[in-house]
């Protein structure tokens, strides 16, 4: 099937998968950088480079829940958009 054949179910099935897929990196991405920081918080303080950090963390997570909402709202325009099943 070409990309022009696809349905819009079908699109909206292949960005769900890329968005989840995003999302798993992205908390993945999270939780190993707030390890990171809960190990050199101190140092990071001193060395006056906590604030940055501060700030990627949370642009991080805010971007994970964004992916979150967006995920929600497309995996229900996919449920409207499912095709009836077929009758046998």
């Amino acid at each position: 099937m070409s990309v022009d054949a696809k349905t819009p179910f079908e699109h909206v099935n292949d960005v769900l998968a890329q968005l989840k897929e995003m999302r798993h990196y992205a908390k993945n991405n999270v939780e190993t950088l707030t390890a990171q920081w809960l190990l050199f918080d101190g140092e990071l303080k001193k060395l006056k480079r906590a604030g940055p950090i501060e700030t990627l963390m949370t642009r991080q997570s805010e971007l994970h829940d964004a992916l979150n909402e967006e995920i929600a709202t497309l995996e229900e325009l996919a449920v409207s958009l499912q095709p009836p099943p077929e009758e046998a």
